[in-house]
Protein backbone atom coordinates (compact mmCIF):
# COMPACT_ATOMS: atom_id res chain seq x y z
CA UNK A 1 0.00 0.00 0.00
CA UNK A 2 1.51 3.51 -1.07
CA UNK A 3 1.04 5.99 1.69
CA UNK A 4 -0.78 9.38 0.63
CA UNK A 5 0.15 12.70 1.65
CA UNK A 6 -2.33 15.08 2.20
CA UNK A 7 -3.18 18.75 2.07
CA UNK A 8 -5.09 19.48 4.53
CA UNK A 9 -6.43 21.94 6.51
CA UNK A 10 -8.73 24.16 3.99
CA UNK A 11 -11.08 23.10 5.78
CA UNK A 12 -11.10 20.81 8.32
CA UNK A 13 -14.25 19.76 7.87
CA UNK A 14 -13.52 18.26 4.34
CA UNK A 15 -10.36 16.95 5.67
CA UNK A 16 -11.87 15.17 8.42
CA UNK A 17 -14.14 14.02 5.47
CA UNK A 18 -11.09 12.65 3.52
CA UNK A 19 -9.62 10.53 6.27
CA UNK A 20 -12.69 8.70 7.13
CA UNK A 21 -13.84 7.63 3.29
CA UNK A 22 -9.71 7.01 2.61
CA UNK A 23 -9.68 4.52 5.26
CA UNK A 24 -13.05 3.08 4.97
CA UNK A 25 -12.39 2.79 1.26
CA UNK A 26 -8.75 0.78 2.22
CA UNK A 27 -10.91 -1.13 4.81
CA UNK A 28 -13.88 -2.28 1.72
CA UNK A 29 -11.28 -3.26 -0.65
CA UNK A 30 -8.91 -5.15 1.82
CA UNK A 31 -11.09 -5.90 4.35
CA UNK A 32 -10.12 -6.91 8.36
CA UNK A 33 -8.46 -4.09 10.52
CA UNK A 34 -6.62 -2.58 7.07
CA UNK A 35 -7.00 1.15 6.79
CA UNK A 36 -5.45 4.16 4.80
CA UNK A 37 -1.43 4.71 5.52
CA UNK A 38 -1.93 8.55 5.35
CA UNK A 39 0.23 11.79 6.10
CA UNK A 40 -1.56 14.41 6.94
CA UNK A 41 -0.81 18.13 6.71
CA UNK A 42 -3.23 20.40 7.99
CA UNK A 43 -3.35 23.75 7.47
CA UNK A 44 -4.65 26.88 9.91
CA UNK A 45 -7.76 28.10 8.03
CA UNK A 46 -7.31 31.41 7.91
CA UNK A 47 -4.33 31.34 6.07
CA UNK A 48 -6.44 30.05 3.25
CA UNK A 49 -9.37 32.06 3.98
CA UNK A 50 -7.35 35.16 3.38
CA UNK A 51 -5.48 33.68 0.21
CA UNK A 52 -8.72 33.38 -1.74
CA UNK A 53 -10.37 37.13 0.02
CA UNK A 54 -6.97 38.42 -1.10
CA UNK A 55 -6.58 36.92 -4.29
CA UNK A 56 -3.16 36.20 -2.86
CA UNK A 57 -1.86 33.34 -4.91
CA UNK A 58 1.33 33.82 -4.55
CA UNK A 59 1.42 33.37 -0.49
CA UNK A 60 -0.43 30.06 -1.49
CA UNK A 61 1.90 28.81 -3.74
CA UNK A 62 5.18 29.37 -1.57
CA UNK A 63 3.21 28.12 1.54
CA UNK A 64 1.65 24.53 -0.43
CA UNK A 65 5.25 24.33 -2.23
CA UNK A 66 6.74 23.82 1.71
CA UNK A 67 3.80 21.60 3.03
CA UNK A 68 3.98 19.46 -0.37
CA UNK A 69 7.83 18.72 0.07
CA UNK A 70 7.53 18.10 3.86
CA UNK A 71 4.90 15.56 2.97
CA UNK A 72 7.23 14.00 0.18
CA UNK A 73 10.29 13.98 2.27
CA UNK A 74 8.49 12.55 5.60
CA UNK A 75 7.27 9.14 2.90
CA UNK A 76 4.25 10.14 1.30
CA UNK A 77 4.62 8.40 -1.97
CA UNK A 78 0.97 10.06 -3.52
CA UNK A 79 -0.09 13.78 -3.13
CA UNK A 80 -4.16 14.81 -2.93
CA UNK A 81 -5.25 18.07 -2.02
CA UNK A 82 -8.58 18.53 -0.35
CA UNK A 83 -9.58 21.67 -2.20
CA UNK A 84 -10.70 22.61 -5.56
CA UNK A 85 -10.16 26.01 -4.82
CA UNK A 86 -6.31 25.55 -3.99
CA UNK A 87 -5.81 23.69 -7.28
CA UNK A 88 -5.41 26.97 -8.80
CA UNK A 89 -1.87 26.87 -7.53
CA UNK A 90 -1.36 23.29 -8.37
CA UNK A 91 1.20 23.62 -10.91
CA UNK A 92 3.35 25.27 -8.46
CA UNK A 93 3.19 23.59 -5.62
CA UNK A 94 3.95 20.06 -7.27
CA UNK A 95 6.81 21.18 -9.29
CA UNK A 96 10.00 19.22 -8.81
CA UNK A 97 8.39 16.82 -6.74
CA UNK A 98 9.49 13.42 -7.36
CA UNK A 99 5.95 12.04 -6.42
CA UNK A 100 2.56 12.08 -8.35
CA UNK A 101 -0.05 14.43 -7.59
CA UNK A 102 -3.65 13.22 -7.95
CA UNK A 103 -5.24 16.40 -9.63
CA UNK A 104 -9.12 16.49 -8.78
CA UNK A 105 -10.65 17.27 -11.59
CA UNK A 106 -9.14 13.99 -13.55
CA UNK A 107 -11.48 11.38 -11.83
CA UNK A 108 -14.16 13.68 -12.10
CA UNK A 109 -14.15 14.60 -15.45
CA UNK A 110 -13.82 10.34 -15.84
CA UNK A 111 -17.00 9.78 -14.15
CA UNK A 112 -18.79 12.61 -16.05
CA UNK A 113 -17.46 11.29 -19.63
CA UNK A 114 -17.81 7.71 -18.22
CA UNK A 115 -22.07 8.65 -17.75
CA UNK A 116 -22.38 9.62 -21.31
CA UNK A 117 -21.92 12.89 -20.18
CA UNK A 118 -20.67 16.21 -21.40
CA UNK A 119 -22.24 19.34 -20.50
CA UNK A 120 -22.58 19.68 -16.75
CA UNK A 121 -22.89 22.50 -13.97
CA UNK A 122 -20.39 23.58 -11.55
CA UNK A 123 -20.55 24.47 -7.92
CA UNK A 124 -17.96 25.67 -5.70
CA UNK A 125 -16.06 28.86 -4.55
CA UNK A 126 -16.27 31.96 -6.25
CA UNK A 127 -12.75 31.38 -7.77
CA UNK A 128 -13.76 28.08 -8.88
CA UNK A 129 -17.15 29.36 -10.71
CA UNK A 130 -15.94 32.98 -11.96
CA UNK A 131 -12.33 32.09 -13.31
CA UNK A 132 -11.44 29.56 -15.88
CA UNK A 133 -8.67 27.17 -13.71
CA UNK A 134 -10.16 24.24 -13.56
CA UNK A 135 -13.27 24.55 -15.93
CA UNK A 136 -10.06 24.74 -18.93
CA UNK A 137 -9.19 21.65 -17.50
CA UNK A 138 -12.67 19.97 -17.97
CA UNK A 139 -13.04 21.06 -21.54
CA UNK A 140 -9.12 20.93 -22.62
CA UNK A 141 -8.36 17.74 -21.14
CA UNK A 142 -11.56 15.68 -21.09
CA UNK A 143 -14.07 17.48 -23.50
CA UNK A 144 -16.67 18.17 -20.72
CA UNK A 145 -18.09 21.85 -21.05
CA UNK A 146 -18.70 23.65 -17.87
CA UNK A 147 -22.15 26.58 -17.26
CA UNK A 148 -21.80 28.15 -13.47
CA UNK A 149 -24.15 29.50 -11.30
CA UNK A 150 -25.53 33.31 -12.12
CA UNK A 151 -23.27 35.66 -10.46
CA UNK A 152 -25.74 36.70 -7.67
CA UNK A 153 -25.74 32.84 -6.84
CA UNK A 154 -21.76 32.74 -7.09
CA UNK A 155 -21.56 35.40 -4.62
CA UNK A 156 -24.18 33.57 -2.21
CA UNK A 157 -22.79 29.95 -2.58
CA UNK A 158 -19.63 31.42 -1.80
CA UNK A 159 -20.63 32.97 1.82
CA UNK A 160 -22.28 29.98 2.78
CA UNK A 161 -19.14 27.62 2.22
CA UNK A 162 -16.72 30.20 3.99
CA UNK A 163 -19.19 31.51 6.64
CA UNK A 164 -21.35 28.16 6.96
CA UNK A 165 -19.97 24.78 5.80
CA UNK A 166 -16.54 25.46 6.72
CA UNK A 167 -17.39 26.18 10.05
CA UNK A 168 -19.15 23.11 10.84
CA UNK A 169 -23.00 24.54 10.34
CA UNK A 170 -25.01 22.89 7.96
CA UNK A 171 -27.95 24.89 7.97
CA UNK A 172 -32.08 23.85 6.09
CA UNK A 173 -32.01 27.25 4.70
CA UNK A 174 -28.46 26.80 3.00
CA UNK A 175 -29.28 23.56 1.90
CA UNK A 176 -32.48 24.87 0.23
CA UNK A 177 -30.47 27.46 -1.34
CA UNK A 178 -28.03 24.93 -2.94
CA UNK A 179 -30.94 23.09 -4.09
CA UNK A 180 -32.59 25.92 -5.85
CA UNK A 181 -29.20 26.47 -7.96
CA UNK A 182 -28.86 23.55 -9.15
CA UNK A 183 -32.72 23.19 -10.23
CA UNK A 184 -32.04 26.21 -12.12
CA UNK A 185 -28.93 24.95 -13.51
CA UNK A 186 -31.29 22.03 -14.78
CA UNK A 187 -33.67 24.16 -16.45
CA UNK A 188 -30.64 25.89 -18.21
CA UNK A 189 -30.08 22.21 -20.22
CA UNK A 190 -27.29 21.00 -17.76
CA UNK A 191 -26.63 17.18 -18.13
CA UNK A 192 -25.30 16.64 -14.37
CA UNK A 193 -23.89 18.97 -11.37
CA UNK A 194 -20.00 18.98 -10.08
CA UNK A 195 -20.45 19.28 -6.49
CA UNK A 196 -16.84 20.95 -6.76
CA UNK A 197 -16.53 22.00 -3.35
CA UNK A 198 -14.94 19.28 -1.01
CA UNK A 199 -17.59 21.14 1.86
CA UNK A 200 -21.05 21.01 -0.62
CA UNK A 201 -21.28 16.94 -0.39
CA UNK A 202 -21.49 17.77 3.61
CA UNK A 203 -24.99 19.45 3.17
CA UNK A 204 -26.46 18.07 -0.69
CA UNK A 205 -25.91 14.59 -2.31
CA UNK A 206 -27.83 12.46 -5.39
CA UNK A 207 -30.82 11.91 -2.83
CA UNK A 208 -31.40 15.70 -2.69
CA UNK A 209 -32.03 15.53 -6.59
CA UNK A 210 -32.34 11.96 -8.02
CA UNK A 211 -33.20 13.39 -11.38
CA UNK A 212 -30.27 15.44 -11.71
CA UNK A 213 -26.43 13.43 -11.24
CA UNK A 214 -24.71 14.73 -9.30
CA UNK A 215 -20.54 14.39 -9.21
CA UNK A 216 -19.10 14.82 -5.58
CA UNK A 217 -15.35 15.16 -6.13
CA UNK A 218 -14.45 14.03 -2.61
CA UNK A 219 -16.07 10.41 -3.56
CA UNK A 220 -14.33 10.21 -6.83
CA UNK A 221 -11.24 11.83 -5.61
CA UNK A 222 -10.79 9.66 -3.00
CA UNK A 223 -11.60 6.16 -4.84
CA UNK A 224 -8.92 7.22 -7.70
CA UNK A 225 -6.64 8.09 -4.66
CA UNK A 226 -7.10 4.20 -3.12
CA UNK A 227 -6.97 2.75 -6.60
CA UNK A 228 -3.52 4.21 -6.53
CA UNK A 229 -2.24 3.65 -3.52
CA UNK A 230 -3.23 0.10 -3.90
CA UNK A 231 -2.43 -0.72 -7.20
Amino acid sequence: MKRIGILGGSSDQATADYYRRLNRAVNDRLGGFHTAELLVSSMDFALAERWVRTQDWDGAAAYLTDRARALEAAGAELLLCVSNTLHRVEPRFTAGLGIPFLHIVDPTAVAIRKAGLTRVGLLGTKPVMATDYLKDRYRERHGVAIEVPRPDDQTELDRIIFDELCRGEFRPQAKARYLAVVDELAARGVEGVILGCTEIPLLIGQADRPGVRMFDTVELHVAAAVEAALA
